[in-house]
């Protein structure tokens, strides 16, 4: 692989789960890191300051990725400190509690999507607004994390969040398609059961180790294994892969 010692990269949620190891695996990859996170700086100050202190180069960016004047100032921030951005990961989401189609408020089905639709779309824009050789740019790679919920539908739980990722699938394939001549390789994973503080947020916290037995591998994954293929996808070594959606999911 050649060497991504001056490359750029932002990753939205970065400050928790699998974005904090995207974020972590992407400055010992040689990466510059732009860590975005909407409430907590301690957790995005604390993965820049590891990322420093092994020897990289990061900073914390606040943004509501579902807020455009958010993220139109957090990509001028990091058009200010790296000059350059070479890689977007469109990591960002929500989940909520468990609950039926009938049961879910207008609010809750808006919000789902604001964040995990409409600032991935939101992000990617900006992104190609900079990488594209269209608008001057040099290219570069953008990885969306979607989820397998988008092929198994979510009953029972969350079939919003599975609409909204299955949204992002399709986002994954057309906008690679409509950027591949321009230099920029547009790729997605889906994570499966992964063992992060996402399902705590949804009101599981122990629900990556209950739902275990329905993974073949017996077992639910880490962050370190979902943003190892996310960095393989950024990378050379992905050079002719575009518009791929990566299962990492244990076989499920």
């Amino acid at each position: 692989m050649m060497s991504t010692r001056a490359r750029s990269v932002l990753v939205t949620g970065g400050s928790r789960g699998i974005g904090a190891a995207v974020c972590l695996q992407a400055a010992k990859a040689g990466y510059r890191v732009a860590v975005n996170y909407t409430a907590n700086a301690e957790a995005a100050e604390h993965i820049v300051g590891a990322i420093r202190a092994g020897g990289g180069d990061a900073l914390a960016v606040r943004a509501d990725v579902g807020s455009e004047a958010d993220v139109l100032a957090m990509y001028d921030l990091i058009d200010h400190q790296f000059g350059s951005l070479d890689a977007l990961v469109n990591n960002a989401g929500v989940v909520d509690v468990k609950s039926r189609v009938d049961e879910m408020s207008l609010e809750r089905i808006e919000r789902m999507f604001r964040i995990n639709v409409t600032g991935s779309i939101l992000c990617a824009r900006e992104a190609v607004r900079r990488m594209s050789t269209r608008h001057g740019g040099k290219g570069g790679s953008i990885v969306n994390v979607s989820s397998v919920a988008a092929v198994l539908g979510g009953a029972g739980e969350y079939v919003d969040y599975a609409a909204a990722k299955g949204a992002i699938d399709s986002f994954t394939v057309g906008l690679s398609r409509e950027v591949a001549a321009e230099g920029i390789r547009v790729n997605a994973v889906r994570p499966g059961i992964t063992d992060t503080d996402i399902h705590a947020s949804g009101g599981q916290p122990d629900r990556a180790e209950r739902l275990k037995g329905f993974v073949p591998m017996q077992r639910p994954g880490t962050a370190d294994e979902i943003a190892g293929a996310i960095l393989h996808l950024l990378s050379d070594a992905a050079s002719y892969t575009t518009g791929a959606l990566l299962n990492v999911t244990g076989g499920r």
